[in-house]
């Protein structure tokens, strides 16, 4: 979910679709506060360019039409997790969905179009459809890692770009014939999106990176202190012989 007011931000909807794809898990995009703006279509548009084959929703949470258009996807025995900042409104959507106030809610700061963080703990909700729908409290920073399918999947249309690369390994900086460079250069790919997936891909190589480190480390220590209780064992057994 994300907002369409001042908060309304690509790059955080292209990290949460890492995560969605990695999970591989049916990604809708939830725009909110269509009624406090006037630009909806084009931010819907923009949106969409991300992937033709996504799924983008433009709602009012506060509106019993959401259930409509949300309908396709609240089906008996789907489990729907609504994921975004504070302030998105997650909670007003739940509360939408179940046709009362049954999450709290709160407003959100006019002057950064930023929410409060009113939900502090995840909320497993039955719907009358027979969904289920779980609120969870509002990201204040979403790190990615191990999701290198993830933004793949995400980017798909920059890996395409890449195969046509002159060089396996072209970085598409300085490189001669860059496809990325090129499509970026003739307007088919957004500059924008481009320094985001290499932000994005950056960072989970950095964090994937340390995790690998941590677990190597755990598995290391692990097997250190199997080998010292398997030593102390035979040290009491001689003893006891002696």
């Amino acid at each position: 979910m994300c907002s369409l007011n001042d908060d309304f931000n690509l790059n955080r909807i292209e990290r949460y679709l890492a995560l969605v794809n990695e999970a591989e898990c049916e990604a809708v995009i939830i725009l909110t506060k269509a009624d406090l703006v006037d630009d909806c279509v084009q931010k819907q548009a923009l949106v969409q360019a991300l992937d033709p084959q996504l799924n983008v929703e433009v709602i009012n949470c506060c509106d019993d039409k959401a259930n409509e258009q949300l309908a396709p996807w609240l089906k008996p025995q789907t489990s729907i997790v609504l994921l975004g900042s504070s302030g998105v409104g997650k909670s007003t959507l739940s509360n939408t969905l179940l046709g009362g106030s049954v999450q709290t809610t709160g407003a959100i700061r006019e002057q950064e179009s930023k929410g409060r963080h009113t939900t502090t703990s995840r909320h497993l909700l039955m719907l009358e459809s027979g969904a289920v729908i779980i609120d969870t409290p509002g990201m204040c920073e979403l790190q990615l890692a191990d999701v290198t399918y993830g933004i793949e999947a995400t980017f798909k249309d920059i890996e395409t770009l890449s195969n046509n690369c002159k060089f396996a390994d072209c970085c598409h900086t300085t490189e001669p014939a860059c496809a990325v460079r090129m499509a970026i250069e003739l307007g088919e790919l957004s500059e924008r999106r481009f320094l985001n997936f290499q932000k994005l891909r950056k960072e989970n190589q950095f964090n994937t990176a340390s995790l690998q480190e941590r677990r190597a480390l755990d598995k290391s220590m692990s097997k250190y202190y199997k080998r010292t209780q398997s030593q102390a064992v035979k040290l009491k057994r001689l003893d006891k012989m002696n």
